[in-house]
């Protein structure tokens, strides 16, 4: 991308922005709301990338807000990863964030923040992005973004407004802060291994993450949910490529966690990711799975996995279906295309 490009692209965002359809105000939701009257919901992630997909982002959130769902979540990476990462491009994309019409629940990914120390870039601190981000994205914790904001059960006391959950159609839900390049543990540039500073914020942070997956589960069984469906940045269990395990190792943890949860829990578990960019469904934690002896974990789980579709593949937005049916898989899933 041309330099100049890096100047004009925020001010694009603003602009197309403002010029779709103003937010309506705040109506309220409980906690634990009453039985929905839509039954389906949105997923998108790694969206906009590059110029094109910022002209047209504003136009694709109108496309998703037209098929009325009950809430929206977007799994992180807000930009590209060999662009800059300054002030006035994110808090762009928080406008257009604001014309979403449902609750929208937004876990950051890596580009936003962690990878921003690239000289491509900008070669800014990683922390100081990330406070940026979270002042930006999660200015009243416990809330959603979007024209129409609900309650979430945020993570605020320990610092981590991002780590969310709530309840819709007996499923318990959860967005945790879980980003790629090692969960942001990769070393900054001009390093050869990641910093004490660095690590110090990964492991409070995962911390929090966990606790946040923790609890939805304990609800869920508390409830007698029918499933629980976890969602964020990371693609743990990518098949388009072959780490080591030193690749992913900050993850082991939460692989271990979503076994031991989810064969504890008599309802089904789901989770939803980005950053790999390709659409995939699968059972990453079945027996005989690749990523069980990568990982080195014990157990297995028949976690149903879904990555959405980004980057130079973001033609689509998921569509999530709960299902009413007892003898129906609880969510079931469609790519909607983008018609803009």
């Amino acid at each position: 991308m041309k330099p100049f490009a890096y100047a004009v692209l925020p001010a694009t965002v603003v602009a197309l922005a403002a010029a779709a359809v103003a937010p309506v105000g705040l109506a309220t939701a409980s906690a634990d709301p009453a039985p929905a009257r839509k039954d389906h919901f949105a997923v998108i992630g790694d969206v906009p990338y590059g110029p094109a997909q910022i002209n047209r982002f504003p136009a694709w959130i109108q496309e998703i807000n037209a098929a009325d769902p009950e809430f929206t979540v977007h799994v992180g990476d807000i930009k590209n990863g060999s662009t800059v990462c300054p002030d006035d491009y994110i808090t762009g994309i928080r406008t257009v964030f604001d014309t979403v019409a449902s609750p929208l629940i937004f876990t950051p990914g890596d580009n936003e923040w962690t990878d921003c120390h690239r000289i491509n870039n900008g070669g800014y601190n990683p922390l100081e992005r990330l406070e940026f981000v979270r002042d930006t994205f999660y200015p009243t914790p416990g809330r959603t973004l979007g024209e129409t904001t609900r309650k979430v059960s945020a993570d605020t006391a320990a610092g981590y407004p991002e780590n969310v959950q709530w309840r819709e159609d007996r499923v318990s839900m959860a967005a945790v802060h879980v980003v790629g390049s090692n969960d942001g543990t990769l070393p900054w540039t001009g390093a050869t291994a990641p910093n004490a500073e660095q690590l110090a914020e990964q492991a409070a942070r995962f911390e929090s993450a966990l606790a946040t997956v923790r609890a939805a589960f304990a609800d869920a069984r508390r409830r007698e949910d029918r499933a629980v469906a976890i969602f964020l940045q990371a693609d743990m269990f990518d098949p388009t490529w072959s780490p080591t395990f030193a690749d992913v190792s900050a993850f082991r943890p939460l692989v271990q966690l979503l076994i031991d949860e989810s064969n504890a829990f008599e309802g089904e578990t789901y989770l939803f990711n980005g950053d790999s960019h390709k659409y995939n469904a699968d059972q990453p934690l079945a027996v005989g799975s690749k990523w069980l002896s990568l990982y080195g974990v014990e157990g297995s789980s028949e976690l149903q996995r879904v990555t959405v579709d980004g980057s130079g593949n973001n033609t689509n937005w998921l569509e999530v279906t709960v299902g009413r049916d007892k003898d129906e898989p609880v969510l079931t899933w469609t790519r909607v295309p983008y018609v803009h």
